[in-house]
């Protein structure tokens, strides 16, 4: 069935792969993969990784990415048509519902953190953290900042109006234009930064060795599930995001090789923040297991005690952010095209009603840090930021891993042979079979791996 999208298209497969690797390019690959892969070892953990992301990642993907153009619409309706299409119960429609809703509870407080990053790069470059002690730094990044609602609700209303600007542009004029500037852009300063990191001297042969030579004793069992988990994340899937973007890609443009490019480039990325990091990390004599604290407390006090610090600090900061604002945009597109289709809005009043919601929402995670901050216990671990942590907990460890279960379950058991061949231009050959032999079988099973493991079940 033939179908066009209300909303427009990519001008070209290279549009859409750069606004696809910006969705999944984030905070999650160069806060989060750096700070994992400390605490789980190094190269033994990159390689796990690496793996997961071909064995996990790439076949979800190209299924989201076939189930969104051939649907061409939100992800509720696209599921909803694509079931009834295939001859199934429509209530497939709750799958769109569980990614829309998944990637909108996520931007609600992703827009904290990437507020936090806007920030730091004027506290950078107004060398703020220069000749800082540990204490010093630590104290400006818990009691000085994130002790004041009032300066996160500032940080956190100047990102979100950045991405409700864009979104509210459309495909072409907002998406597109803005990932063409600001990808490219994020490559060049991640390349400038690994270029300084190379200028460490001993420090950077430190880092590729840490990073690199697998030593599998310091690799657990918990840290390959944790691996599984960051391939399956980074990539974005599961929220409505790629499904959306998807939905946008022409007919003639070729699934599986636009999946691999960007799933190389999203990898290419975690892993150029970590040469990147390591080093600096390693020259200044730190903890490369630092945990999330490495981007706010331990890099800041590195730069304030490195020769041009003030500099690549704040360009480190500028990337930060940057990776930040182009997954946001994908987090909030869902949902407004959702709201265009049903109630014929035009995508201006659309993408400022979900964006004010969305701005509300994360006022709770705004006092998460500070006035509303209480202490519970999930799997064993104790969360201490009260509503914060129970949304991360909710869409990461729970909606999430559901959305991409059942991404992979309805595109390999519900959705035709036929279909799939024909969206994915694979032909009938070993290249489609063992995508479907992944999605099938391979893929689910991991997941569900994963998502036991998070649970704290496994």
């Amino acid at each position: 069935m033939a179908r066009k999208s209300m909303h427009g298209e990519w001008s070209s497969r290279w549009a859409f792969v750069l606004a696809a690797t910006g969705s999944a390019v984030g905070l999650g690959n160069i806060w989060k993969f750096p700070y994992i892969t400390g605490e789980n070892g190094g190269g033994a953990f990159v390689l796990v990784y690496l793996a997961c992301i071909v064995v996990i990642g790439i076949p979800v993907m190209m299924a989201e990415i076939m189930l969104g153009r051939r649907g061409r619409q939100s992800p509720i309706n696209t599921m909803y048509d694509l079931a009834v299409e295939s001859g199934h119960n429509p209530n497939w429609k709750w799958l769109g519902w569980l990614g829309v809703l998944a990637g909108f509870l996520i931007l609600s407080f992703y827009s904290v953190v990437a507020g936090w990053s806007l920030a730091y790069i004027f506290r950078s470059a107004t060398g703020v953290f220069t000749g800082a002690t540990a204490d010093g730094v630590e104290s400006l990044f818990l009691d000085r900042f994130l002790a004041h609602p009032e300066t996160l609700l500032f940080w956190h209303t100047l990102f979100m109006a950045m991405t409700i600007i864009i979104v509210a542009r459309g495909v072409k004029s907002g998406l597109e234009s803005a990932v063409k500037f600001l990808m490219p852009t994020l490559f060049l300063l991640l390349l400038v930064m690994v270029g300084y990191a190379m200028s460490q001297g001993e420090a950077f042969m430190q880092g590729l060795e840490f990073m690199f030579r697998p030593d599998f004793s310091a690799l657990t069992w918990g840290g390959v599930l944790t691996a599984m988990g960051q391939a399956f994340f980074t990539l974005s899937l599961g929220m409505g995001a790629i499904m959306v973007y998807g939905s946008y890609l022409s007919h003639t443009a070729s699934i599986s090789r636009t999946t691999f490019t960007i799933a190389a480039a999203d990898t290419g990325v975690a892993l150029l923040a970590g040469i990147a990091i390591f080093p600096i990390i390693f020259a200044n004599n730190m903890e490369p297991s630092a945990g999330p604290g490495l981007i706010f407390i331990s890099l800041p006090l590195a730069f304030g005690h490195m020769p041009g610090g003030v500099l690549f600090g704040s360009l480190f900061f500028v990337l930060l952010s940057f990776a930040a604002w182009t997954s946001s945009i994908s987090l909030l597109e869902p949902v407004v095209t959702w709201l265009v289709e049903t109630f014929n809005l035009r995508r201006i009043t659309a993408t400022l009603y979900a964006g004010i919601v969305t701005w509300l929402l994360g006022v709770a995670s705004v006092f998460s840090f500070n006035e509303w901050a209480f202490e519970f216990e999930f799997a064993g671990v104790v969360k201490e930021n009260g509503i914060f942590d129970i949304l991360d907990i909710l869409t990461t460890n729970i909606m999430l891993p559901l959305g991409g279960l059942f991404i992979a379950i309805f595109a390999a058991w519900f959705m035709s042979r036929e279909a799939s061949r024909d969206e994915l231009g694979l032909g009938d050959g070993m290249r489609y079979n063992l995508w479907r032999f992944l999605v099938k079988f391979v893929t689910p099973a991991a997941i569900l791996l994963v998502f036991l493991n998070m649970l704290g079940i496994i």
